[in-house]
């Protein structure tokens, strides 16, 4: 059997695992990836040496076998995520912060120990150099005689099997295609949710987690804003407040977030807040590889493991990947991993299929 030639569009968590499961079995995938590192939407900060503070994907839970799996074929750990018994909410902006007790909680959630990004460099750690190729913007796909060609902004690529992990929305909007894409095809990639995509996700560091006094919480959650839920960031490395922004304030400049911000932490927590070690936030909709704007209203999940998006194109040579597609829990890492293992097996059978191999 040739060299069978496999090209993954996107190195975040879903583009990852699957060189990763080619790999294992004796299959040697190259990637494109449009940003100059690998990781798409995990973003992990390292602001010292053993902290880590989630800019991106964070949270999984029990249901996620596809992802715990993964972390143990990777021998990685996972840590409760700390929530109290308590927690601080603002029910309306003409009442103080209200510290509530919390319901126990038969379901916790967990995040991945040392950070998120270490499941991907234990990913790119069992790949080859030569397998990712970075700054490589897709331009342009077309359907040859015998497989697919993949332009960039520099390169061209030709390859038996292509396996796109983009979201729908942003492979619709951002890539001509020839022949085109089925009009059924493009209506629904175009009104499919972006994971992440409207999200504001807002970290501040302290030295000291004083939030973590009996009489105290580092749960928030909030109908005031501008941030509406809040949690315990705290690792080895250091202490930290995460959560999310109302989506609105993407119009305003991170300063003026981060202003307002540090003036709803000092509501729930007072003068201690100004002690803070630093401020992060990132605006997902401003991150050009990530997001594109809807025509049209889209609500969180619409379109998100829709039956199309397990239909291969181009006679079977495209393949549709990524965490949108997925079966199971379609927008978590879980879905990432799960459309990932799918599009494996199908590469496969489409190379087996075209070597006359049964």
């Amino acid at each position: 059997m040739p060299k069978p030639n496999i090209l993954i569009i996107g190195a975040g968590l879903s583009g990852l695992v699957t060189a990763f499961d080619l790999a294992q079995k004796g299959v040697q995938a190259v990637i494109l990836e449009a940003r100059s590192e690998p990781g798409g939407r995990i973003r992990t900060l390292r602001p010292a040496p053993n902290a880590s503070i989630e800019m991106g994907a964070t949270w999984l839970g029990n249901q996620h076998r596809n992802l715990i799996q993964l972390l143990r074929e990777l021998n990685i750990n996972i840590t409760e995520q700390h929530m109290g018994r308590k927690a601080f909410y603002e029910p309306m902006s003409v009442s103080p912060p209200q510290l509530v007790d919390l319901p126990p909680n038969p379901e916790p959630s967990y995040r991945i120990s040392g950070g998120t990004d270490q499941v991907i460099k234990a990913l790119i750690n069992r790949l080859s150099p030569e397998q990712l190729h970075v700054d490589q913007v897709v331009k342009a796909i077309s359907q040859t005689n015998d497989g697919i060609q993949v332009e960039t902004t520099s390169a061209t690529f030709n390859a038996d099997v292509v396996i796109s992990t983009l979201p729908p929305k942003m492979l619709v909007d951002s890539i001509a295609f020839s022949p085109a894409l089925p009009d059924e095809f493009l209506s629904i990639a175009s009104q499919t949710h972006t994971w992440m995509g409207e999200s504001i996700k807002v970290a501040v560091r302290f030295d000291e987690p004083f939030w973590l006094q009996p009489e105290s919480s580092g749960t928030i959650f909030s109908n005031v804003g501008p941030v509406t839920e809040m949690y315990d960031h705290s690792s080895d490395g250091g202490y930290a407040l995460v959560g999310f922004m109302n989506s609105a304030y993407h119009a305003v400049s991170q300063e003026e977030r981060k202003t307002l911000v540090l003036q709803q932490l000092r509501r729930i927590y007072g003068p201690k807040v100004d002690e803070y070690r630093g401020y992060d936030d990132v605006a997902w909709s401003k991150e050009p590889f990530t997001y594109r704007a809807y025509r049209q209203p889209v609500i969180p999940h619409q379109h998100n493991g829709h039956p199309i998006f397990q239909q291969p194109l181009f006679g079977g040579k495209f393949i549709l990947s990524g965490s949108e597609t997925a079966r199971m829990h379609p927008g978590y890492m879980d879905g990432a991993v799960d459309s990932a293992r799918r599009a494996a097996d199908e590469a496969l059978a489409a190379i087996r299929g075209k070597n006359g191999e049964h």
